[in-house]
């Protein structure tokens, strides 16, 4: 096998929970070594199955950082290392001198990423780690559909997933940037950079509107994009995002006559919109009521339509899917026996990653790095962000082709996006198109028109990656596969984001984000013992942006040792296994994932979200005698006598009950008072509405206004990392169509008509 593209990189991991150590564990993947640095009391979710699965290919070192002792070996540690990572609040670096500014003074060329998971500033960056709070304060509570109105709690930590793999992702550009300035550079990926992440298109507005939507019911607001109960009581999502597909369906399910109904008047985009869209719910419903799931499935597929069963997450870990993705590895514990683990996502054709085996101790005798060769400091100091010069050709489409590029544009590459005469199908979704463009310009090219083809090769010459969401083969049909493209420039990486992987049974099969919701037993989850919840978050399109994100950076570090491009893919098949590593991890014995149930608020009386008399809270009062601390603050001593293992106690139950009823008829800011007064990790649960203008945010930078063609000043996320030395950010708003053409075809000596441009004199 060859070299990993981060063989030789020696990364620090100071992190705990989930983020942290699932970033360093991509890194590990790819060959890094990483030395996971825990107190002697451990990580606070060593107990968690995903332990496992996130910290493979490390190596375990106990360090007492509150000693003399543990204090001098972690210093003597990060004087030889590449990479160190942290997560700590502020504050708590600057004490042990371990913040990114000291540390990159002393030894230049270390990449200092701080990953704090409430940011750097403002009223909640010192509150403790909690998925709960994240979701809470981030507003994608309150963004998840719903049947009563009310925030609800995702079973499975989306947000941190997220923010894991904007972390890899920054670690790789710091590592490829200081390839080629020498330096290092303090990084901070928070989870408000998480929240960008996983919000992205999401999050943007414009007069006033949100983009975040979420809305009644859970099966998903659409009749052609929905969830949908059979006869036998089995449940399928229908797929159809775009029209032709939606037509198709309603043809093979024999309601074409619906078109001919008062009100839609042979317009099918009519039943988008009310009352249209409620009367094709209905006769949608009813349909599917008439057979069992199985023969409607069959019909639908015969006719190529985009369709899919709920499943369980069980079953799809366990099938044949996912094993020709190479996606569950088995690994050998000595007590555990037996574990399996999600493999690797990011696949690299030549410089493959691989899960080795479970994290391992160490000692710090036994670590085995010697001294750093000295490099002489670079004559001129870079300022430039870490992936300019980078040119990516971005011929995706929808969310998660184009996503990845957009995080590569606010690293500085210079991005193309390249689209047919009629554009993007997805520009109908005007803001979130908007928002999961950014940072790019634009050129139209046919690239079934051989003219055209050719300006599109010409392109591929002066490039270094090209991105594409086609499904199986297409881009060998067009003739702009990795074999074609690589022999017009070797340096060039592509990259594909697939729906289900190259083989298995899925591979030839249109792939959409909720079909994978639906397949890998996401929906089933948040639903629980009631019917299946559509994810309103794009949870696998944004992951499956991020982890190409994450594959480019980590090509272009390979390139740099080799001195050739690769073909490296992903897919939403994939991203459905990595968004749910923690609850996958399998070994004999283990405790039952958690699962949901309608309109979850939390997944225990002492974590979850609770309705004030002005707003709602979320509580995450689960720590050692915090249950005790909790009823001294609600002034309740009494509750730890009627449910002395309250910790234990869940979010439906009596105790919960007590609860709400103690805090509905108090103000919000009350009770988060008197919680933070007690030490007891509490924040607020903001609305759609309040995101726009919350202190908290807006001091972490996760808004930036910007001027957007047809909409006037917009604002949107601002940026997935922040590079102290070579800061990035968004050079243009999302292009018009074809916008840029003649000025990059300018730049090639082309004109959009294909003239040649006479040559300078």
């Amino acid at each position: 096998m060859a070299e990993g593209p981060y063989a030789g990189v020696r990364v620090l991991d100071f992190t705990q929970g989930v983020a942290g150590p699932m970033a360093c564990g991509l890194l590990a993947q790819f060959g890094a070594d990483v030395v996971k640095a825990e107190p002697p009391a451990g990580d606070r979710m060593a107990a968690h199955p995903g332990y496992l699965a996130w910290n493979c290919n490390k190596r375990r070192l106990v360090l007492d950082l509150d000693g003399a002792s543990g204090l001098s070996t972690a210093r003597g540690l990060l004087a030889k290392a590449d990479v160190a990572v942290f997560d700590a609040t502020p504050g708590e670096l600057e004490r042990l001198g371990f913040d990114g500014a000291t540390l990159t003074a002393a030894h230049p060329r270390l990449a200092h990423l701080w990953a704090p998971m409430f940011g750097t500033t403002g009223r909640w960056s010192s509150v403790p780690p909690a998925e709960s709070l994240m979701q809470a304060v981030s507003g994608i509570a309150w963004a998840q559909s719903s049947w009563d109105d009310v925030p609800v709690h995702l079973v499975t930590p989306q947000v941190a997933y997220g923010h894991a793999q904007a972390i890899a992702a920054a670690a790789g550009a710091a590592l490829f940037e200081r390839a080629q300035s020498g330096m290092g550079q303090a990084v901070v990926c928070s989870g408000v950079h998480g929240m960008a992440a996983v919000q992205s298109g999401g999050a943007i507005r414009a007069e006033g509107v949100m983009r975040i939507v979420g809305g009644r019911g859970t099966r998903g607001g659409s009749p052609n994009y929905r969830l949908y109960r059979c006869a036998d009581g089995e449940w399928l999502f229908l797929a159809t995002l775009f029209m032709p597909f939606f037509l198709e369906a309603l043809e093979a399910l024999d309601l074409v006559e619906i078109l001919a109904e008062e009100g839609i008047d042979g317009e099918i985009a009519n039943l988008q919109k009310a009352p249209g869209n409620q009367m094709a719910m209905e006769r949608l419903e009813a349909r599917f009521a008439e057979r069992p799931r199985h023969e409607w499935l069959e019909v639908l597929h015969a006719a190529g339509v985009p369709s899919g069963p709920v499943g369980d997450r069980t079953a799809w870990f366990a099938g044949e899917q996912v094993a020709a993705n190479g996606m569950r590895v088995e690994l050998r514990h000595p007590v555990l026996g037996t574990v399996a683990v999600p493999g690797v996502s990011a696949k690299l054709t030549e410089t493959p990653g691989e899960v080795r085996a479970l994290m391992s101790d160490t000692t710090p005798e036994a670590v085995g790095w010697g001294p750093r060769e000295r490099v002489a400091a670079p004559a001129l100091r870079r300022t430039e962000a870490p992936l300019a010069g980078i040119r990516v050709l971005d011929l995706g489409v929808v969310i998660a082709g184009p996503f990845g590029p957009t995080i590569l544009a606010n690293y500085g590459a210079d991005v193309i996006k390249v689209e047919p005469r009629h554009g993007d199908s997805f520009r109908t979704a005007a803001l979130g198109f908007a928002g999961w463009n950014r940072g790019k310009r634009g050129v139209v090219l046919d690239l079934k028109d051989p003219e055209d083809l050719e300006r599109f090769y010409d392109l591929v010459c002066t490039s270094d990656v090209v991105v594409d969401n086609y499904r199986l083969g297409v881009s060998g049909r067009l003739k702009i596969d990795h074999e074609t493209l690589s022999a017009i420039n070797p340096r060039i990486i592509t990259c594909s984001v697939l729906g289900y992987g190259k083989t298995g049974p899925l591979a030839p099969n249109p792939g959409f984000d909720p079909l994978l919701q639906a397949l890998s037993g996401m929906m089933s989850a948040q639903g629980g013992d009631g019917e299946p919840v559509f994810h309103t978050l794009p949870v696998n399109d944004e992951a499956s942006g991020l982890m190409a994100a994450f594959a480019v950076v980590t090509a272009l570090n390979a390139r740099e040792r080799t001195g050739r491009g690769q073909h490296v893919w992903t897919s939403l098949a994939n991203q459905s296994v990595v968004c749910q590593s923690g609850e996958l991890t399998w070994h004999e014995g283990r405790p039952p994932a958690p699962v949901a149930y309608r309109d979850c608020a939390g997944t225990s009386a002492l974590e979850g979200l609770y309705a004030c008399a002005n707003g709602w809270l979320a509580i995450a009062a689960t720590g050692p005698g915090q249950f005790e601390a909790f009823c001294d603050a609600l002034g309740e001593p009494g509750l730890r006598e009627r449910w002395p293992r309250g910790v234990e106690e869940p979010r439906t139950g009596d105790l919960a009950a007590a609860i709400a009823a103690k805090v509905a008829s108090m103000e919000r800011e009350a009770v988060l008072v008197a919680l933070h007064r007690h030490g007891i990790p509490a924040a607020s649960a903001v609305t759609r509405d309040e995101t726009t203008t919350d202190p908290w945010l807006h001091a972490n930078g996760f808004w930036e206004e910007y001027e957007l063609a047809g909409f006037g000043t917009v604002a949107g996320v601002r940026s997935y990392a922040e590079f102290s030395r070579t800061p990035g950010g968004f050079r243009y708003p999302a292009p018009q169509l074809g916008e840029h053409t003649d000025e990059v075809l300018a730049g090639l000596g082309r004109s959009a008509e294909g003239e040649t441009e006479p040559e300078a004199v």
